[in-house]
């Protein structure tokens, strides 16, 4: 890996390497908690107005096809951070368990450092609880575990700080912070917002929004669940769980549409926070240089399968919005439909940096499809799920996934396995494992879920 000194000097190869140091653009990577791939504007949602996230698509590239490899909030953040998959990395759910680990994360910012960068971490880190600054950041603005939205406790720079407002408009204000300050060498921001998890709280100014709109339903809210016995199956926790959900429907999030109306509400202050990061870049002459991206670290069930919350293999909890903008290489409004994973973000990440990237790396680089040329990309991607300590309804998992077929393996269950077309069946209704005529499919979709855990071991 090139130091900061070789990439300033130009030690290594002269001329051309201080013009590629002055190629490098800055890096502004944003991410929410919980949303779905189609709760933005430029998504189709029928009322949702999110201006701000639309933009990025309108100016840049909107992803149709972007995927975690772990729909849980912990994993997927170290996937996004690592570029390697959950059985790699070691982040395998939620908890202080995972506190040391996320220490040692050898993270794409914390590259990027080394390489030169001004790195700054700003919002919800949740790998483990602990609060103190990860190695590779400049600048650490995070809180304990899932933290709270109204007047929350925060850490900065090491040191504790108990802050008046709301979550996401002081992550806002600290990202906007960081950008304006005055630098001369490039920077990265890592902004981890709070919303929309759990307990789904807008801000106080977007409270009453969309009482009256009518919400959308997908075919798939009517799921039978005929072919699906790992979700209708008895757990000895069952009853446990159907209890702590009941309380959960009388806190702050609300039951059924009305926690979906406050994750939509949400989304309101985290898509004003993305206004404040283009005015701050625009106000500093930095907008055209900076890759400006936008995501989540899972999907969220609005019913779907009868379901909630995430953990699942099924589109609706696997699937994120993904949108970039950086117009030295992105064409505005363009569309990519090669899948993009969590994964592929660390290779994108330290190739536009001017990095070197670990040889272990799981992901590849998304530049080649930012102008199409993507000759060849996967033809397929593995997603897992690891059961955790007080969610025996969700059992562990691994799935492959293909442009056409999607099969589950669940590691401890037995006969309970899943394959889907999802060309001609998208909502996932009708579980093809014992079909004759999909014999061949599964045979080839077992084959290559084999293959992928082989590749990544």
């Amino acid at each position: 890996m090139l130091t900061r000194r070789e990439l300033i000097a130009g030690s290594v190869c002269g001329a051309p390497m201080l013009a590629a140091a002055a190629r490098r653009p800055n890096i502004v990577f944003m991410f929410t908690d919980d949303q779905r791939w189609d709760s933005m504007g430029c998504a189709g949602h029928p009322f949702l107005k999110t201006p701000n996230m639309d933009r990025i698509a309108r100016e840049g590239a909107m992803f149709t096809n972007s995927f975690v490899t772990t729909p849980l909030c912990s994993p997927s953040r170290a996937s996004f951070l690592t570029g390697r998959y959950v059985h790699a990395h070691g982040v395998q759910g939620n908890g202080p368990m995972y506190n040391q680990v996320s220490h040692q994360l050898v993270t794409w910012p914390r590259l990027l450092h080394d390489a030169g960068y001004e790195t700054g971490y700003v919002g919800k880190w949740h790998m483990g609880n602990d609060d103190m600054p990860r190695p590779g950041f400049d600048r650490w603005v995070s809180f304990k575990g899932q933290g709270v939205y109204e007047d929350p406790p925060m850490n900065i720079d090491g040191k504790p700080v108990n802050q008046s407002g709301y979550m996401t408009d002081l992550i806002s204000r600290y990202a906007a912070e960081f950008l304006r300050k005055k630098r001369s060498q490039p920077f990265a921001l890592y902004v981890g917002h709070k919303a929309v998890h759990g307990p789904f709280t807008p801000a106080e100014r977007h409270r009453n929004l969309y009482s009256a709109e009518p919400l959308p339903k997908r075919p798939n809210t009517r799921d039978t669940l005929e072919g699906k016995p790992a979700v209708t199956r008895d757990v000895p926790e069952q009853k446990k769980q159907q209890t702590q959900k009941q309380k959960q429907k009388q806190g702050s999030g609300g039951s059924g549409e009305e926690l979906i109306r406050n994750q939509l509400r949400a989304l309101l202050a985290v898509d004003e926070s993305i206004g404040e990061v283009f005015k701050a870049l625009e106000e500093t002459g930095q907008l055209d240089n900076t890759l400006v991206v936008f995501t989540s670290d899972n999907g969220y069930f609005w019913g779907e399968h009868g379901l909630g919350d995430k953990r699942w293999s099924y589109e609706e909890s696997i699937r994120v919005p993904l949108v970039m903008r950086y117009p030295k290489l992105i064409k505005a409004g363009t569309k990519i439909e090669h899948e993009a994973l969590n994964i592929d973000m660390a290779p994108t990440m330290l190739e536009l940096g001017g990095a070197s990237a670990p040889k272990n790396l799981h992901g590849r680089s998304l530049v080649p499809a930012f102008g199409g040329k993507a000759k060849e990309w996967r033809k397929s991607f593995l997603s897992e799920y690891f059961e955790e300590t007080g969610y025996q309804r969700q059992p562990s998992w691994q799935c492959a996934r293909t442009p056409r077929w999607k099969y589950t393996h669940y590691t401890e269950l037995e006969g309970m396995d899943e394959l889907y077309d999802i060309q001609a069946d998208p909502y996932e209704m009708k579980n093809l494992i014992r079909d004759s005529a999909a014999r061949g499919a599964l045979k080839e979709m077992q084959g290559e879920l084999a293959r992928l855990l082989k590749q990544t071991a």
